[in-house]
């Protein structure tokens, strides 16, 4: 499978699993608690996965699914958005050690 072909699954798919996630967001407060555990540990998931796996790769983008998922089961939900932003910073940092290295 070439690489533009993958992209191209790979988009669909965040697309398709956005809609559960904005219908969850909109959606009334008394039906939020239904739709809460899915949409925590399937749908974001989910597009993490994807969006990190455009963005930076598949190893990444599974680090980035594990901590959101472990750091939300065990902590909450703020936590595991601090923490998504904490591996991007992370990664950024990496990302120009490593450059700098190879010049």
């Amino acid at each position: 499978m070439n690489q533009a072909t993958k992209r191209s699954i790979l988009r669909w798919i965040h697309l398709v699993f956005t809609f559960p996630v904005i219908g969850y967001i909109y959606s009334p407060v008394s039906e939020v608690e239904q739709y809460a555990g899915v949409a925590r540990f399937v749908f974001v998931p989910v597009l993490i996965l994807t969006g990190y796996w455009m963005y930076s790769g598949v190893i990444f983008a599974t680090i980035g699914v594990a901590l959101w998922l472990a750091v939300n089961y065990l902590s909450g939900y703020l936590p595991a958005v601090l923490s998504q932003i904490v591996l991007f910073i992370g990664w950024k940092i990496w990302f120009v050690i490593r450059a700098r290295r190879s010049k």
